[in-house]
């Protein structure tokens, strides 16, 4: 997902107020509702901020399971929901796999929610 999410905007002035129709596009809608639907569940909001916590700045899969009270097939379950998000990078470290806060995370987080909540600018007419 792009840094700034492209907006739809129509900025004919045919409504009653000349209000364009604005709003994210089908495209950027579907990568927000993504890290969205990532960050849902209240294991995986628990699950990325552990991973951000560690010093090293990395989990094993092994060391996950314990703090959220999950089995291991359902905590991988939820980093592969994460990984698929762009929220976590994996790295398969012979039968154990570790997880890592993506860097572009922060920004993928913040760019989703900054481009839903984007004000339209409104053009012609009165309010």
């Amino acid at each position: 997902m792009p840094d700034l999410l492209p907006l739809a905007v129509d900025a004919s002035t045919d409504g009653c107020c000349g209000t364009p129709d604005a709003g994210l596009d089908a495209d950027a809608a579907r990568d927000v509702a993504r890290a969205f639907k990532a960050l849902a569940d209240p294991a995986r909001v628990r699950l990325l901020s552990l991973i951000a916590a560690q010093e090293s700045g990395e989990a094993c899969i092994c060391d996950l399971t314990g703090p959220v009270g999950l089995s291991q097939p359902t905590v991988s379950h939820h980093m592969a929901t994460l990984a698929e998000a762009g929220l976590v990078t994996r790295e398969q470290r012979g039968r154990w796999a570790y997880f890592r806060v993506a860097g572009q995370a922060h920004d993928l987080v913040a760019g989703a929610l900054a481009a839903t909540l984007a004000p339209a600018t409104v053009t012609g007419g009165a309010r």
